[in-house]
C-alpha cells in the first residue's frame, strides 16, 4: 500500500453538535474513560486510571503550557485585526522571546486580514500600571498569505513580551467549541501539570488528570517522566485534500531531559504517551537518533513529515535512543531541543510508545490517522462506534480512552 494514496474519507464518521463538549465537567476525573485491550473494550472513569496501569508502566506527559495567544487590534474605522501567534521568529527561542522588552517577530495567522493593508496596527495599554503603546507590522508573508511575520514592538522596557500576552492575549480555546473564551478556561484548558509557555492549544488527553490522581499513580508505582511539545495551530486543521500525500503536516518545537530518555530506554516495553503530543515526540526520537548516526557532529535535528516510510534506517531503538544520550553528553546538554514534522499513519511502526492516553478526535484528521496506525486500521471504527452508542462526549473538554497496543 502506498501510505501517500490513503483516502481521508475512510476516515470520516457522523460526529453530531451535541456530543462535542462545549465545557469540561466539574471534576475533571469524572470524565468517561474507554479501555482498548487484545480487541476488548471496557467503559471506566478516569480515576480508574491507576488501577488500571501496571505498577511497571512509564507515565510520559506533556508539561507545554498554552499562552494567551491571540491579540486584538482596534483600526480607527472600527475594523478588529485578530493577530494569533503561532511560534516566535525573531528570536526563534521561546524562552528568549518571552524575556524580550523592546520587540520581537512572530509567525501568526492574521483575522481580517483584507481590513490590514499597509502600516502599523497601534494600540495603547496599561500592565502594572504603567501606560505604553503597541505596535504591529506585517512584515511578511508565507505560504501563499496563509500565514504573516509580524513584527511587535513596545515603547516602555519594563515590559516583557510575556506581560503583552498576558494581560492583552485571549487564550486561544479551539474554534470547534463555537463559543468565546471565557474566564475559566484559563484555568480547564491548562493540565495540572503544565509549566512551560508556548502552545497555542492544550495537550487535551491530559486536561483529566487530578492530583489526586496524580498522587494514586506513584502509590501504585507507575512512573512519570515529562516531555516538551508546543501545539501549534495545525492541531485543528482537518485534512482537506482527498490522499493524504497532499497534506502538508506543521512544524512543531520539541524538548525532551537526557533523563527521561534515558527512562526510556530502561522502561522499554512499558511507555504510556499522555495525548498525541507525547506519540509525536517520543516517536520521533528513533528518527532523530538515526540522524545523530548520520552525521554525529552537526545532526540535522528535524524530523520530516515522511521519513518514518521513506528512509530505511536500520537501528534498534535503544541503539538510536543512546545515539542521542551519547550527543548530548559530547555536548555537555541536559536536554535535546529538536522539531518534528512527523506523520503518524496506518503502517506506521511504533517503536517507543506502547499505551496512550486520548481523548475523541474529529472526523477526517490527522490525530484519528495517528489512533488507526495505534490500534489497527479496521479497529478505530469500533472504538469510535462504542463511544458514540455509549454516551461519551467528544474532542477537547470531552471524554478520554486508554489504547493498548497488542
Amino acid at each position: 500500500m502506498n501510505i501517500k494514496e490513503i483516502r481521508i474519507e475512510d476516515f470520516d464518521y457522523a460526529l453530531p453538535d451535541e456530543r462535542i463538549a462545549r465545557y469540561p465537567l466539574t471534576e475533571r476525573d469524572h470524565s468517561n474513560l474507554l479501555h482498548w485491550q487484545n480487541g476488548e473494550i471496557e467503559q471506566l472513569h478516569f480515576y480508574d486510571l491507576p488501577d488500571t496501569l501496571t505498577h511497571n508502566d512509564l507515565l510520559v506527559y506533556n508539561n507545554t503550557k498554552v499562552i494567551q495567544a491571540r491579540l486584538h487590534f482596534q483600526k480607527e474605522t472600527g475594523a478588529t485585526i485578530e493577530i494569533f501567534c503561532l511560534e516566535p521568529h525573531a528570536p526563534a527561542d521561546y524562552n528568549l522571546v518571552f524575556q524580550e522588552n523592546k520587540s520581537c517577530v512572530w509567525k501568526c495567522l492574521v483575522g481580517n486580514s483584507k481590513k490590514w493593508k499597509e502600516g502599523a496596527l497601534k494600540q495603547t495599554m496599561y500592565i502594572k500600571d504603567i501606560l505604553f503603546q503597541l505596535e504591529a507590522t506585517r512584515i511578511e508573508s508565507e505560504n501563499a498569505g496563509m500565514s504573516h511575520l509580524v513584527r511587535f514592538e513596545w515603547d516602555n522596557e519594563e515590559i516583557l513580551f510575556s506581560d503583552i500576552l498576558a494581560h492583552f492575549g485571549e487564550l486561544p480555546i479551539p474554534p470547534y467549541l463555537n463559543r468565546a473564551t471565557e474566564e475559566k478556561d484559563k484555568e480547564t484548558y491548562q493540565t495540572v501539570y503544565s509549566k512551560i509557555d508556548g502552545s497555542v492549544a492544550a495537550p487535551t488527553a491530559g486536561l483529566h488528570f487530578t492530583m489526586d490522581v496524580l498522587r494514586r499513580l506513584a502509590l501504585n508505582g507507575i512512573r512519570e517522566d515529562e516531555i516538551t511539545l508546543h501545539v501549534g495551530a495545525g492541531t485543528f486543521q482537518p485534512v482537506k485534500s482527498e490522499e493524504i500525500g497532499d497534506h502538508p503536516m506543521h512544524r512543531e518545537i520539541i524538548s525532551i531531559n537526557k533523563s527521561t530518555i534515558e527512562d526510556l530506554i530502561a522502561s522499554a516495553g512499558h511507555i504510556v504517551a499522555v495525548g498525541t503530543t507525547s506519540v509525536r515526540t517520543l516517536e520521533s526520537l528513533y528518527y532523530l537518533g538515526c540522524r545523530i548516526a548520520l552525521n554525529p557532529e552537526s545532526p540535522d535535528l528535524m524530523v520530516e513529515q515522511w521519513e518514518p516510510y521513506e528512509n530505511n534506517y536500520t537501528l534498534t531503538t535503544k541503539e538510536a535512543l543512546q545515539n542521542i544520550i551519547d550527543y548530548l553528553n559530547h555536548n555537555h546538554l541536559s536536554a535535546l531541543n529538536a522539531a518534528t514534522r512527523i506523520m503518524i499513519v496506518p503502517s506506521f511502526q511504533f517503536r517507543i510508545v506502547n499505551k496512550i492516553i486520548t481523548n475523541f478526535h474529529q472526523p477526517k484528521s490527522t490525530l484519528l490517522l495517528l489512533i488507526s496506525a495505534f490500534v489497527g486500521i479496521n479497529n478505530w471504527r469500533k472504538i469510535y462506534d462504542f463511544a458514540m452508542e455509549n454516551g461519551f462526549r467528544f474532542l477537547s473538554y470531552g471524554d478520554s480512552s486508554l489504547l493498548e497496543r497488542n
